[in-house]
């Protein structure tokens, strides 16, 4: 009989390691930095509602969608990598901009409206940067290892353990004032931009060794 806790752990970590909480706070922070309490809590709800339909659907169905439609993980990266580099480049040229426009939450929503490109709970929040190629990697390998129950079980735990942390971290963040949130901001916008190139470039070097 399988050891359930041990199992769980070697399912939780990878996909604990791979979702990387730390590193994505900084950039869900800098990302809601001008959203109301509410606006952030609902943003955070259909960006995990998002990331687990996802996970859900790679784990039950993962390979058949990507044998069906002639895909890879690399060809994941490139595309989710562009999407990221998109926003980072768009947030760092106008994000000032944009927050400087009138005082008004309508009118700032209707700014939002009309620059935004993606919607931004599910592209980028909850596609790729909480389920990212890594996650539904790691979701893969891991249902091949112990299992689907263990590894839904494993995902389930990891999306409460990211509500949990992005709800506490921006009040957290706020103590430190509002220069410290804007320049989070800025920074994280800036390894944002790191990130998406470092996925563009795994996937084009992944590509290449596949067809070596």
């Amino acid at each position: 009989m399988t050891d359930l806790p041990a199992a769980l752990l070697a399912a939780f970590l990878p996909l604990f390691v791979a979702i990387n909480i730390p590193g994505i706070l900084p950039l869900y922070i800098g990302m809601t930095d001008t959203f109301s309490a509410e606006d952030r809590s609902q943003l955070l709800v259909r960006a995990l509602a998002a990331a687990l339909v996802l996970a859900v659907l790679m784990l039950f169905a993962g390979q058949v969608i990507f044998n069906t439609l002639g895909i890879t993980l690399n060809d994941l990266r490139v595309g989710g990598g562009i999407i990221l580099l998109t926003i980072a480049v768009a947030d760092l040229a106008f994000g000032d901009a944009k927050n400087r426009r009138g005082g008004k939450k309508e009118e700032r929503k209707r700014m939002e409206e009309i620059t935004e490109p993606v919607d931004l709970p599910v592209v980028p929040l909850g596609i790729p940067l909480i389920m990212g190629p890594g996650a539904i990697t790691t979701i893969l390998v891991t249902d091949g290892q112990v299992g689907w129950m263990i590894t839904l079980l494993a995902i389930a735990l990891n999306m409460l353990l990211v509500f949990v942390v992005f709800t506490f971290g921006p009040a957290l963040m706020r103590l430190f004032g509002p220069g410290t949130s804007k320049a989070v901001a800025k920074v994280a916008s800036l390894f944002l931009t790191a990130i998406s190139v470092a996925m563009i470039r795994a996937g084009i070097l992944g590509m290449i060794s596949a067809g070596a």
